[in-house]
């Protein structure tokens, strides 16, 4: 019979504290610096605003690109070799940006940075997924929602004081610090060497299992062999990942754009953002916990519904308190399905070509995360910004809906019921 949950510790300080969460918090605290600036340092650089654009542009774009390949290298290197590896080329990237002799140099060390984050991000990922037990995952993952969070909330200030001295080049060496930092502490976080006699004979059980599996066709999954095998779930569940990163990508930018379109100042709508992103990371430990003790439905439904209401009440508001009283609210809505999306995808996920999966589901996550401000865009250059907002809104309820039908038939942890027939309570 296996040990109670409750006597495994839920956060390891080797494997899970300095394995993931302090490299993650340090890696997007140095993303977060460089955010804000990586347009103006363009066209510091003498683009124009349209290129400044498309070089920011070139992030996300990165990320996406890198998605796929991400899960095929963390499978072949193994998920902390591919972290080291990401880390080590987010440095350097961010570097090649710092000395930048050209707006293409630039715009190549972008893209870099973007691939080497969606590396780091499915690797660490995965490795949360294979050291922590199903029974405390949603409090480990939402935790890592919560941190990568923080971080990104921490660096645009980091990012501030440096720019205090008017140079905007020194954002970029900052983030080339954090990036080592981060890579320093994965490598010092290697796994104990000593193990208790029950260890060392599941480790053999396992080296047994696994010289099995290397003489079987299936040891070397490919990308295209997962999306055949698990077709029916990207089709059903996966388009709900599609529509959760759809709001959640409208979510970061409708604030900005809809107080623009009312008249408030910057400084006010980055108060306003500000103050959405702070009620957003007080909620990660309780929905994760909640998770963890009734199933992924009970928070995973209820929070996208609620994000879908929070962001079609946006267009109905004219006033600095009326969208800072929607910001809150947007923001509560997004911090109670913190992790959820990272967790039900842990929870489907192969043992046999688990990082590839995870890549492809990330690549439907980030899809959606793009597409969402190019639907707000899309209204606005039809002529109403609250048509789109609405239209991106609507993929909450949608994606609730999903959630409920489809993922109690491949998730044992979608609720209490599903548990007690697979005998988990």
């Amino acid at each position: 019979m296996p040990s109670p949950p409750s006597r495994q510790p839920i956060f390891p300080l080797r494997t899970v504290v300095l394995g993931a969460l302090i490299p993650a918090f340090v890696f997007s605290a140095g993303l977060g610096a460089i955010l804000p600036i990586i347009a103006p340092f363009a066209v510091e650089q003498g683009a124009s605003l349209a290129a400044a654009g498309l070089i920011a542009a070139m992030l996300p774009v990165g990320q996406i690109l890198a998605d796929l390949p991400a899960g095929a290298l963390a499978s072949r290197l193994g998920d902390r070799a591919a972290m080291l590896l990401a880390g080590s080329l987010a440095g350097l990237a961010f570097l090649a940006a710092a000395l930048s002799p050209s707006l293409i140099t630039l715009g190549t060390a972008i893209l870099l940075v973007g691939a080497a984050n969606a590396v780091f991000q499915l690797a660490r990922h995965s490795y949360l997924t294979v050291v922590t037990p199903a029974t405390q995952r949603a409090r480990v993952l939402s935790t890592l929602g919560g941190v990568h969070r923080i971080g990104q909330f921490v660096g645009p200030f980091l990012g501030a004081l440096v720019t205090l001295g008017g140079d905007t080049r020194g954002v970029f060496l900052v983030a080339v610090a954090t990036s080592a930092a981060a890579t320093v502490t994965v490598l010092l976080a290697r796994p104990q060497q000593k193990a208790q006699p029950q260890q060392k004979a599941e480790a053999a059980a396992h080296a047994e299992l696994d010289a099995d599996a290397a003489r079987s066709p299936a040891a070397k999954p490919t990308l295209l062999g997962i999306l055949v095998e698990h077709r029916r779930m990207f089709l059903t569940l996966g388009t709900v990942a599609l529509l959760v990163g759809i709001i959640r990508g409208a979510r970061q930018q409708v604030i900005p754009l809809w107080g623009e379109h009312i008249g408030l100042d910057p400084t006010t709508i980055s108060l306003i953002f500000g103050l959405a992103g702070g009620i957003d990371m007080l909620l990660f430990y309780p929905a994760g916990k909640v998770m963890d003790r009734f199933g992924r439905l009970w928070l995973g439904v209820p929070a996208m519904v609620l994000l879908g209401i929070t962001m079609a009440l946006i267009p109905v508001t004219a006033t600095v308190s009326g969208l800072a009283i929607v910001g809150v609210l947007l923001g509560f809505a997004n911090g109670l399905g913190s992790g959820i999306m990272m967790t039900i995808s842990s929870d489907v996920s192969p043992e046999i070509g688990r990082p590839q999966f995870l890549g492809i589901w990330r690549l439907l996550t980030d899809i959606g995360m793009g597409a969402g401000p190019l639907i707000l865009s899309g209204g606005a250059a039809l002529g109403s910004l609250a048509v789109g907002v609405w239209v991106a809104a609507a993929m909450g309820p949608l994606s609730s809906a999903g959630m409920q039908r489809w993922l109690s038939r491949y998730s044992d942890h979608a609720n209490r019921t599903t548990r007690r027939r697979a005998g988990l309570l």
